[in-house]
């Protein structure tokens, strides 16, 4: 029998799943940076850095301010110490080590030639002896970005890799490389996994793909407390029919409960350790690639709210702005705010505030309080902007 929700109970019920409304504190330490990570099961990476590197801002969203070497040093530090990955989950994530050999199955199908992107497919098969060539000088050489090969220094921009570049993203689907640190302009360094992640990582028994997905699904279904099939699907890019098979093994064994909410199409799955808080207190602004709202068909169905990021869009086209967060405010997504770090004037740019019809009257002062918070954050100046509605209001 399904239990039936109201929208707002599966709004509250996804934003604590997610690690909103617990009380943040100043300068959250490691320990708390690493137990939310395992709460996500991952961040995802990605290369626009007009604000701060996306990475970085989910933790910020749920913990207030801390020091980013903390992070970079769960992801980029010391062997002993790190906590976290880099590998293809929702897409280029950091992840905890724990979820390595739940990704094991994804590898072997790249290394097969059967995963991964197209492009690079080749090199699992007629080209293989090509890229372990490349492996091979790592393996001798030690850590090595594409820039330190000759044809890599000629290219720039993944739409413009060369043969090298290409072979090594090939050998890191196929885990035969990782992510050692990142120097530069972001620009990844490979190295070797055993010389990488930590000895107690890769002594873990592999499981069999049918168990691994099935324990995907349930950190997705964790981490989004009420979901549809399509949902957890989504979290770390599963087929259907693998994801089908693993929600119905978790309901037979009580771990997913079938439930319906108010207003969704499909059928919802609700995880037994969901909490169900009668209401959220909290004031955040959430990443683009947040999970919150990466899924942007869910997040219009849990808040009424269409979001969109309009990085590609050309300007005169742009609804809202180029780098555009959401901002959650108690539990309901009540404006967005297009952002600029202006690193040399030491500015947070606060360019463009659009709020939402219902958003209420104590918006902006909510606002105005996280923008300042950010701003302290990333060690910059909180410059003001105007709010749009029906009219205008200086924020």
């Amino acid at each position: 029998m399904s239990e039936h929700l109201s929208a707002a109970q599966a709004r509250r019920i996804a934003l604590a799943a997610l690690g909103f409304g617990s009380a943040r504190r100043e300068a959250p330490g490691r320990s708390r940076l690493s137990r939310m990570v395992e709460r996500l099961g991952l961040l995802q990476i990605d290369s626009v850095n007009v604000l701060v590197r996306a990475h970085y801002l989910p933790l910020f969203s749920r913990l207030g301010p801390y020091d980013r070497s903390l992070l970079d040093g769960l992801a980029w530090g010391r062997r002993r110490q790190r906590r976290l990955f880099e590998y293809w989950a929702h897409e280029a994530s950091l992840l905890p080590v724990e979820i390595h050999p739940l990704l094991r199955w994804r590898m072997e199908r790249a290394d097969r030639g059967e995963a991964g992107w197209r492009s690079l497919r080749r090199f699992a098969k007629e080209e293989r002896p090509k890229a372990l060539a490349i492996l091979d000088r790592i393996r001798g050489e030690g850590p090595l970005t594409a820039s330190d090969f000759d044809e890599g220094r000629s290219r720039s921009g993944w739409w413009e890799w060369g043969d090298t570049k290409q072979a090594l993203e090939w050998l890191f689907w196929a885990g035969h490389v990782t992510t050692a640190t990142r120097r530069g302009s972001f620009e990844r360094v490979y190295d070797l996994p055993e010389r990488v992640l930590p000895s107690a990582t890769l002594d873990q028994p592999t499981p069999d793909p049918s168990t691994a997905k099935r324990a995907l699904v349930e950190h997705a279904a964790r981490a989004f407390g009420i979901a549809t099939e399509a949902d957890l699907r989504d979290y770390f890019r599963l087929d259907p029919q693998d994801c089908a098979s693993a929600v119905a093994e978790l309901v037979e064994a009580g771990v997913l409960l079938p439930a319906t909410v108010e207003g969704w199409a499909r059928p919802a799955f609700l995880h037994r350790n969901a909490r169900r808080p009668r209401r959220i207190r909290d004031a955040a602004l959430l990443a683009p690639f947040d999970p919150l709202v990466w899924n942007r068909a869910r997040t219009e169905r849990l808040f009424g709210f269409r979001y969109r990021i309009e990085i590609y869009t050309p300007a005169e086209k742009r609804t809202y702005g180029y780098y555009v967060l959401p901002f959650l405010l108690g539990d309901r997504l009540v404006a967005r705010a297009d952002l600029k770090a202006d690193r040399k004037a030491e500015r947070l740019l606060v360019q463009s505030v659009h709020l939402e019809p219902d958003a209420p009257s104590d918006t902006l002062d909510a606002l105005h309080e996280e923008l300042d918070h950010m701003a302290r954050w990333l060690d910059l100046d909180h410059a003001a902007a105007v709010a749009t509605r029906s009219g205008s209001a200086r924020i």
